[in-house]
Formats: structure tokens, sequence, C-alpha cells
């Protein structure tokens, strides 16, 4: 059928071959179902009621055929609208079988798209004159109305148990016969993937430290690793240090330079050549540094989702949660707080990749006693970051001051400083203490037993 730019987009042939293969083979609604096939997908009104008597008898546990169908549509008023009980009964002449019914559904829902598409288009274009809302707002309207459509479109299925568990005991049997247990993104610290198996996808990850004790460090040293080491990309959203701070990070880390000489430009030809090395290594990897301050989250959201399509990021990780804004500043921050965190839990499940956060700890845990390691109640600003995150991790430096029948921590902290990593919630798998050596010269965490 010729369209003009005036008919909206669809194809009546390919609506009543579709219609017909529901009424020919009563089980074909089950794949019309699968693709989330609508009423409203279908353009002609009298389709569109057609459908819907289908629907609702499949709905009844009943098999939806011609007599049915008729019957159903006179008993809701709607055979007139349906084009009358000789107009269905034709439907099934249209085509011979119903094997081709995946391909009539996704053609009358890809005309569908295309319907919706064109709403998008003009909703924006009345918006886009509405001097009363603000761009960025209406931006992100937008974006939302495009992934909606998206998602609405996935198809989904279901899964007999016997299925999930043949695929659990093939995994469990890799496992077994491998002895490589890492099924999520290796974070580059041996104790940590073994605890964890890796950083998981549509996890939202949380790691938590006082200022000062080296958060941003040890995301780094995870997010080189993961784009160096495993050459999987990687974005870093830094909200609080900018492009050349964390670039003299890297390279410090890469080429074992003290950090303070990068900054100084007291550089030997030793390490010099050093940096030049290191910077051959890594200057390929696929990091992507996002460097906006008060960036409020439907930007970061945005960023992220254009990462993910365009650059195939694999992992997120954002420096750090406090300093994300939120367009509602009326709200008490801790109500913001919550409302980010739960958005960065649905945008990993979204995107189907972790999102790792850091965040800073409240004071409280200075008042209740110097030295003592943090807890899930130190969470600052919200007790619904804990909720929401699938792992929590502390960064805590021990307290300087030895314990009994040890010797006495170094007072050099540039020289390297024992730190502990701890695992303080995680949905499936153990907590514990993982051991780390800080090598603040080098802004740089190495597994504690790797520094003698």
């Amino acid at each position: 059928m010729a369209k003009t730019r005036d008919t909206p987009p669809h194809d009546d042939e390919l609506e009543r071959a579709a219609l017909g293969s529901l009424l020919f083979d009563a089980d074909a609604i089950v794949t019309a179902k699968q693709f989330h096939l609508k009423e409203t997908d279908f353009y002609s009104r009298a389709h569109q009621r057609i459908y819907q008597a289908v629907s609702d008898l499949e709905a009844k546990s009943l098999r939806p055929d011609i007599q049915t169908v008729i019957q159903e549509l006179k008993q809701c008023g709607k055979l007139d609208e349906a084009g009358g009980a000789a107009y269905v009964s034709s439907l099934t002449s249209v085509i011979p079988s119903s094997v081709n019914i995946e391909y009539y559904v996704q053609a009358v829902m890809s005309h569908s798209l295309r319907r919706a598409l064109l709403r998008v288009a003009s909703e924006i274009n009345v918006a886009a004159y509405d001097e009363s809302r603000e761009t960025p707002e209406i931006l992100d309207k937008i974006e939302q109305s495009i992934y909606m459509l998206r998602d609405e479109r996935q198809a989904f299925s279901y899964n007999l148990i016997k299925d999930v568990l043949l695929s659990t005991f093939n995994k469990i049997e890799e496992v077994y016969k491998t002895k490589q247990p890492l099924t999520g993104i290796s974070t580059g610290f041996d104790k940590l993937d073994a605890m964890t198996t890796g950083f998981q996808p549509s996890d939202f990850i949380v790691i938590g430290a006082r200022p000062s004790v080296g958060k941003t460090a040890l995301a780094l040293n995870m997010a080189s690793h993961i784009a160096n080491k495993d050459r999987k990309p990687v974005a870093f959203f830094s909200l609080e240090m900018p492009l050349t701070a964390l670039g003299n990070r890297l390279v410090s880390s890469e080429a074992q330079v003290d950090g303070n000489k990068l900054r100084s430009g007291y550089l030997t030809r030793e390490d010099f050549i050093g940096i030049r090395d290191a910077l051959g290594k890594i200057v390929d990897m696929p990091l992507y540094i996002i460097d906006v301050p008060n960036m409020k989250y439907q930007d970061l959201r945005s960023q992220a989702r254009k990462l993910r399509a365009k650059e195939g990021v694999e992992i997120i990780f954002v420096d750090y949660l406090g300093l994300i804004g939120h367009d509602n500043y009326s709200l008490p921050r801790h109500e913001q707080i919550s409302e980010i965190s739960r958005s960065l839990k649905g945008l990993a499940r979204e995107l189907k990749i972790p999102i790792v956060v850091l965040c800073q700890l409240n004071r409280e845990m200075e008042r209740t006693g110097l030295g003592m390691p943090p807890t899930l109640a130190n969470l600052r600003d919200s007790g619904s970051i804990e909720q929401d995150a699938d792992l929590v991790m502390f960064l805590h430096k021990p307290s300087k001051k030895a314990k009994k029948g040890e010797e006495e921590l170094p007072k050099d902290y540039s020289e390297g400083y024992p730190t502990e990593l701890h695992i303080a919630k995680q949905r499936n798998g153990p907590i514990g203490v993982i051991e780390l050596m800080l090598q603040a010269k080098y802004t740089r965490f190495i597994p504690k037993e790797k520094e003698h």
C-alpha cells in the first residue's frame, strides 16, 4: 500500500495476516504475547477490536477461533466496529497457515513503533517551543520516551525450572573443571575476586570511606585494570577531581613514579623513561573519563546510556555519590540521595552492567571510637543506599597505634600504609576483610602480601 506523509505508517494486509494466523491457529497467541503485541499496535480500529477479543478469550483460557471471536465481539457489543461477522470470517482466507506468525507480528509492531516515534517527534516539536520548561528537562523527557519505546518492545520468555537447573549445573560443572570461578568483571585484586566472583552485571556496588583514605585511588586502580589488562570498555565519572589530576594518578600508578615529582617536574631520566613506557601501555586502553562537576543525575544517566550504546561500556564508576545533583532542590538532601541511589540501581539493571559508586561516610564512626572499622550505619545521607546496594565495601585505615605485641605501623605514610577493605554486605556471597597496602606516593593499592 502506498503511503503519504499524511498517512501514519501501517500495512492492512500484514495486520489481516497476523489476525488470520491467530484465528487459524489458537496457539499462535503465545508468539504474539511473547513479543508484547498489544491492541494499540494495530492501526485499523476493526483490527484492534478483533485482537482484543482474541486476547480476552485467551485470558479466560478459551481457544480463540472464528466462532468464539465473533461471539465475544457480540457480547461486548463491538462486532460492528470489528467489521461484522463476514469480515472476521474472511481473515483466515488471507493466509494458508500460521507458520509465519512471528514475521507478521514483528511487521505489525514495526509499523506501530514508527507511529509512536512520530508521536514523540510531535511532542518534541511542541516542547521545544514551550519557554516555560527547562531545556535539560525536555531532553530528559525525550530520552525517557525513546527508551520506554525500546523497553516495551523487548520480548520476554518463561523458563521451566528444569531448564534453569540444567543451566545452573552446566555453570557449576564448568567452574569445577576449569577451577576459574570468576563470572563477573575482575577487579584486579585476587582475594576480592575470589569473594565476589567479580563485579556482576546489573549490580549496584558502593565503596565507602572517610576522606583521604583512598576511595578514588582504589576505583582508578580497578578501572585501569579492567580497561588495560582485560580490555573491557570502562566509564569513569569524576565529579570531584579534574582530568589532569586523574591523568597524573593513572601515570603515577602505572609508571610507579612519585606523584609529587609529576606535579613538581623534578623527574630523573629514569623517571621520564618509566613514564614514557607506561604511557605506551595505557594510552590506548578503552577508559572514558567524564569530568563534570555538580552533574545532575539525569545528565549522568544520559551519558551512561550513550556510552553503553556507542562504546559498549561494560562497567561504570562514579566518584562520588554525594556530588550528584538533584532536580528538586526543595527536597531534603537525604531524600535526594535516596532517590538517586534507587535510580542508579535501576540504571544498572537497565544497562545490564555493574555500576560502582564511591560514597562518603558520616562522622559518627569518629565519635564512637577512633580506629573502629565502618559499618553500614555509617553510609552518609541516606539509609536507602544500604538497601539498594548489592555489594557494599568500606576502606579502613587501622589506627597508627600498634596493637599489643605488634610492631608500630610505619610513620611514613608515603612508603605504604596497611589498609583494610571490608566487604560489609553482599547479596550473593560472603562478607569479610581483605588486607591491602596503599602506596600513597603512587596512588596505588596492592595486596598486602605482595608488598614484602
